[in-house]
């Protein structure tokens, strides 16, 4: 991440996943910014800033369906700290060859093919409502969102379109 990139949207308890036989998904916080999509598995972010801001999440969406939102309390600063960390996923615009939705009857999911040099890599990303703890996490109910303003926004970024 750049010094002068902003957070457009940023969305708590995403469901990532790599469409990869065998491959397990993580939980995580989805980035837009002016250049690049960013997962965030891996977060310094305490707990106790974490559980009000996802419960926060929940009652936005259940008002409105818009994912571009903000969540005070992480900022720029804790997004390029967290950044450090090689484990999460850190994609410029131009990378993602495409994007789509599929609305599924459990929630809204929205599909990214990604060009890793020589591979293209195909992952999945939801937003959970509520989690099963034992004996793995796992989401148990997904949210109906609106996408498409992640879909046009990351459109709109493009300078490589098909």
């Amino acid at each position: 991440m750049d010094l002068d990139e902003r957070i457009q949207t940023h969305l708590l308890s995403v469901w990532g996943e790599e469409k990869k036989f065998l491959k397990r998904g993580a939980e995580g916080m989805l980035f837009l910014t002016e250049r690049h999509l960013m997962f965030v598995t891996k977060t310094l972010s305490k707990y106790r800033w974490w559980d009000p801001a996802t419960l926060r999440q929940i009652k936005t969406f259940h008002k409105s369906k818009n994912t571009m939102i903000h969540h005070d309390g992480y900022g720029d600063e804790e997004l390029r700290r967290d950044l450090e960390n090689k484990k999460n996923m850190e994609i410029s615009y131009d990378q993602i060859s495409k994007v789509d939705i599929e609305e599924k009857p459990w929630g809204s999911v929205l599909k990214l093919e990604i060009n890793f040099g020589m591979k293209t890599k195909k992952y999945h990303f939801s937003i959970v409502e509520g989690w099963v703890k034992y004996p793995l996490k796992d989401p148990v109910k997904f949210m109906k969102v609106d996408w498409t303003p992640v879909v046009d926004y990351i459109k709109s970024k493009q300078k490589i379109t098909e």
